[in-house]
């Protein structure tokens, strides 16, 4: 899946303008975002084709950070460029296995998880793209 020029066109006022010396356009960095979103590969993994995988991780992050993905995605959704559908996205932290080194977590608690898990209730933690409300 990737943008032509002309498909560029209806959506490049929802990026910024690219300044000073720049080694890749919006539209190929745009490409690589959406290459790597399809085919679920990590940024390093990124074919040579589409250039420093470091540097598209950063501007995308950049876009991310302040809000131009959003309105990237929304502007792809409403031209129908791109067409996703996303029905429900869950996360359940509890059957997700990770070191307590990883976690950021102190070396001993105060508080003891009780012993059975009815007593702790059901999962607490459920995530939906921002995506869903604007639908």
């Amino acid at each position: 899946m990737e943008i032509t020029p002309s498909q560029f066109a209806q959506i490049e006022h929802c990026l910024p303008t690219q300044r000073g010396n720049v080694s890749l356009s919006n539209l190929d960095v745009l490409n690589a975002i959406l290459y790597v979103a399809e085919h679920g590969c990590k940024w390093r993994g990124l074919p040579k084709r589409f250039g420093n995988w470091h540097t598209i991780y950063t501007r995308m992050n950049r876009w991310s950070k302040s809000g131009v993905m959003d309105r990237v995605f929304e502007e792809l959704q409403q031209s129908q460029v791109v067409r996703i559908k996303i029905e429900a996205v869950s996360l359940d932290s509890t059957s997700i296995k990770v070191h307590p080194d990883g976690t950021g977590a102190l070396k001993k608690t105060v508080c003891k998880p009780s012993e059975s898990p009815e007593a702790d209730g059901i999962p607490r933690f459920i995530w939906l793209p921002r995506m869903l409300a604007r639908l």
